[in-house]
């Protein structure tokens, strides 16, 4: 199993088991609540029923006593009734009945319209239901003040608490064990729709690099370098950066940027651009605008926008001396500044038709010189140990082993 797949995963295990641990309680709640319901509206229907079918609100008070015993033998372990004015008439109780009632709280004389309960856990442990009906002559008649009312207390037996307490912890271990299943249901297609989904990104991203490297190679050949430079500078840029925390877009945005520095050169005329000899100052002026039209090219470009920093301020310095606008300091942004010495170490170390290539201590005592003047001191500070090992990996290096060196950095910090 790859990473992503693992990170799948536990992702979706760790949200499954989150959805379960809040929706099992409260399936669990809701399940006893409708237990204790269902109790209650059976006593509620069964008492009402049975006092209007004995016709208690018209017998005597010893008629009142003898229904209600036969009520306490069925549903309710205390039955009481009172008549319309919260006045008791009768009262009758189970001995389970008679354990409870002192721990029962009391309440004032009843005066609700609508019926209702109450769940309680008493001291002793007993759990009871305790249920207030009003009564009316006529049932239906829900708008007519009550005649009298009726009180019921259900010490819930432990046959009964065991049926409670298993529905609800079955209904709660279904709600966590479908929570469960769902996460392992939709894990297979996350999967199948993210390893779609990375297939044509890693196509688009092939592309887009694809681009990168046509623009940046056009512009080597017309420089009547190999394309060798391109890489080697983006590359070193990248090692530079590493060292220095940058990752994400930012990196992804210096690689881009070191590989097509020069792009703008597409707009050089070749007698300038090729020109065996130095440049006099109108054709400096000429060349120097390579700058501005690499920066019209890169911006607005997708995804190749952000290399538009290194391509806009590669030529500036750090005491403000560059072009093409003398910016200075940190106002020139960092990776310009990071390609900066990336750029001058692999133009000294790099054999050109015009030179040979200069050892690694003639280099550096150059890149000393001018840290502080051309070059960002900071970032020579994080350079100079990583100096020996580059050099090292790039002399005499050919363009491929040159491209290898950049394809892994741009698989690493563009998720390939």
């Amino acid at each position: 199993m790859n990473l992503f797949k693992k990170r799948t995963a536990l992702r979706i295990a760790a949200v499954s088991v989150v959805l379960a641990s809040l929706a099992s309680p409260i399936s669990w709640f809701v399940a006893k609540e409708g237990a204790e319901e269902t109790v209650v509206a059976l006593a509620i229907e069964e008492s009402g029923g049975l006092l209007h079918h004995n016709k208690v609100l018209d017998l005597s008070g010893s008629a009142v006593a003898t229904s209600l015993k036969n009520i306490v033998e069925g549903l309710f372990d205390i039955a009481e009734v009172y008549d319309g004015q919260g006045n008791k008439l009768a009262e009758a109780m189970t001995d389970e009945g008679k354990a409870v009632e002192d721990a029962l709280p009391h309440h004032s004389r009843p005066t609700y319209s609508a019926p209702f309960y109450e769940s309680l856990k008493l001291t002793g442990g007993s759990w009871v239901l305790r249920v207030f009906v009003p009564l009316r002559q006529v049932e239906a008649d829900s708008a007519s003040p009550p005649a009298g009312y009726f009180e019921g207390v259900r010490v819930i037996p432990v046959w009964q608490q065991e049926q409670i307490f298993n529905t609800a912890l079955t209904t709660a271990l279904m709600v966590c064990l479908a929570s469960l299943l769902c996460g392992a249901a939709i894990y297979p297609v996350v999967v199948y729709l993210s390893a779609d989904n990375e297939r044509k990104a890693r196509e688009v991203l092939d592309s887009h690099i694809s681009m990168m490297e046509a623009l940046g190679r056009a512009i080597a050949k017309r420089d009547s370098d190999t394309g060798a430079h391109n890489y080697r500078v983006a590359w070193i840029a990248a090692c530079i950066a590493e060292r220095m925390g940058l990752s994400g877009s930012d990196m992804q945005a210096l690689i881009a940027g070191s590989f097509l520095h020069d792009v703008g050169k597409i707009g050089i005329s070749d007698t300038i651009l090729l020109k065996p000899g130095k440049l006099d100052d109108a054709e400096m002026t000429i060349m120097r605008t390579h700058v501005d039209q690499g920066e019209e090219i890169v911006t607005g470009m997708g995804w190749l926008h952000g290399a538009q920093a290194v391509v806009a301020a590669h030529h500036e310095k750090w005491n403000g001396s560059g072009y093409p606008r003398g910016l200075a300091g940190e106002s020139i942004p960092l990776a310009a500044r990071i390609f900066a010495v990336a750029d001058v170490f692999d133009a000294l170390c790099s054999k050109r038709p015009y030179k040979e290539p200069m050892g690694l201590d003639a280099t550096m005592t150059i890149l000393a010189r001018d840290t502080g003047s051309h070059f960002d001191p900071a970032v020579m500070t994080v350079f100079h140990p990583l100096a020996q090992e580059i050099f090292n990996r790039l002399e005499s290096s050919s363009e491929a082993a040159a491209r290898q060196l950049l394809e892994e950095r741009i698989r690493r910090h563009f998720e390939m």
